[in-house]
């Protein structure tokens, strides 16, 4: 393959998208170097899902274009380098009967083929993944019997089995406690510095990511800020007041007596 290190991850380029006559993306335009480490928020029906869905090939824009590692979309034929963790990962029944290391080699079978024999070094990569992620002390248990947290981690592990460039996680931290998510958020933070891993990760929690992430888009409808954590971070009231059209107080991991007022303005 040629050497492609020094495309975008992602680019992005005046995208508009809408169900019927309801407009949910308007003219978003992002690039997303290689390396970096985004975080995207929005509020609720923000159009964050619909530009993930577009971005995997699901959903085709109704304007614009979308180019993967500089490959436009439709012509992008390496699926495996995009690992994709959804939000509903996590939500397996206690009695659903796959051990973790079976989840994980989920994740070859659009390189192995469904039924064909994991080979050794298969199963190598498989038990890699899992001591990436921490889970080896868990490798043949049942998914079932994992906490949400440890849950999410075996998802990780298994988006990563196949190698890819690029993870995209959709609300992976949502019923994952504190802890769990700090811990969480450093094993990305290392895969994105080690393994030169782009991430795109989709949160409403970006106090707690500011310390994490490389970069942040805010989108609602429109793309409403694109850049540096630290720009955002000094510019934050404002932005984040302008994306929910009224003023927002934006709460940090450092501040720990708030009220939550009646009309639920918290972020």
């Amino acid at each position: 393959m040629n050497d492609r290190r020094d495309l975008d991850a992602l680019e992005i380029k005046h995208v508009s998208f809408s169900y019927g006559q309801q407009n949910v993306l308007e003219d978003i335009h992002l690039k997303i170097p290689q390396g970096s480490f985004l975080g995207l928020v929005g509020p609720n029906g923000s159009g964050k899902s619909t530009l993930i869905k577009c971005i995997l090939g699901l959903l085709t824009p109704g304007k614009g274009e979308i180019n993967i590692f500089g490959t436009p979309i439709n012509k992008f034929r390496h699926w495996e380098e995009v690992g994709f963790v959804s939000q509903k990962a996590n939500s397996f029944n206690s009695g659903f009967p796959a051990t973790v290391f079976e989840v994980v080699s989920m994740g070859l079978y659009g390189k192995v083929g469904l039924f064909r024999f994991l080979t050794k070094k298969h199963k190598e990569k498989v038990k890699e993944a899992i001591y990436q992620v921490g889970m080896e002390k868990y490798m043949y248990q049942n998914i079932g019997q994992l906490s949400g947290g440890q849950q999410q981690r075996v998802f990780i592990a298994r988006a990563l089995v196949s190698d890819p460039k690029l993870l995209i996680l959709d609300e992976p931290t949502v019923g994952v406690d504190a802890k769990s998510v700090q811990n969480f958020y450093t094993m990305l933070k290392r895969l994105n510095v080690e393994n030169k891993m782009t991430l795109i990760l989709v949160t409403h929690d970006i106090g707690v990511m500011t310390e994490y992430i490389t970069d942040v888009a805010c989108l609602n409808k429109f793309l409403h800020f694109h850049g540096g954590t630290s720009e955002f971070e000094e510019r934050q009231e404002d932005i984040v007041s302008n994306m929910y059209g009224h003023d927002v107080q934006v709460i940090t991991h450092n501040h720990h007596h708030h009220h939550h007022d009646d009309r639920g303005d918290m972020l």
